[in-house]
């Protein structure tokens, strides 16, 4: 039976309502954009897999989650079981990019004692002429948080695909590293049904046995 994917990560979307969360995840996993969308109600899941490299496919389990307060309670469960996260604000709202560190602090306590890799993404990038945040403004912001910047428009298809691709190998080369790792009861990293893309080498295991009393 051919295999399906060696490893699931769990992504979250985060940001203000309205900035275009669902519209990012519909343009990605669907390859559709429309004008109207309804607001997210709690947490909306959706599923794509990319093949990282030859021979390794991941599976991208993608959680849109609401972005008004009243739905905060639900949200926030779901972050402890994300290794990964968009950090999303719409270029033509200013308030929407004030509140990305609110946002990033959030996150970053809720999901102790585990690590989340974040890229920041400013939405709506083909309204240029609303433009309310700089891309300087923008990239040093994400050099303060210590995360990658993009622009990106589910309208035009600009940068959509990119962004989910550069997040997937972030955390990746950080499982190859080993600075990130599957675990019992955390639910951002899953192992499919092939373990081996990073199992130690023949000459790994061989040393370790040897090593053994």
């Amino acid at each position: 039976m051919d295999i399906l994917w060696q490893y699931q990560f769990r992504i979250i979307l985060l940001g203000d309502s309205t900035v275009g969360k669902s519209s990012l995840l519909k343009r990605f996993t669907d390859g559709v954009y429309s004008d109207v969308a309804d607001p997210t109600v709690g947490v909306d899941f959706y599923a794509r897999s990319l093949e990282i490299e030859p021979g390794v496919k991941i599976k991208l389990q993608l959680w849109d989650t609401a972005g008004q307060e009243r739905f905060r309670s639900i949200t926030t469960s779901y972050y402890r079981n994300s290794v990964g996260g968009l950090l999303v604000f719409d270029l033509t709202n200013r308030k929407s990019f004030e509140h990305v560190r609110d946002w990033h602090r959030e996150v970053s306590e809720h999901v102790l004692p585990h690590r989340m890799v974040f890229i920041l993404i400013g939405h709506k990038s083909d309204l240029g002429g609303d433009r309310k945040v700089s891309r300087d403004e923008a990239e040093r912001l994400a050099a303060a948080l210590g995360v990658r910047y993009m622009e990106t428009s589910a309208k035009c298809n600009s940068n959509v695909d990119r962004a989910f691709e550069l997040l997937t190998r972030d955390v990746y080369e950080l499982m190859k590293a080993g600075e990130i790792a599957a675990r019992d009861g955390w639910d951002g990293v899953k192992s499919g049904f092939n373990g081996k893309i990073l199992l130690p080498t023949e000459e790994e295991a061989e040393q370790e046995r040897k090593c053994q009393c």
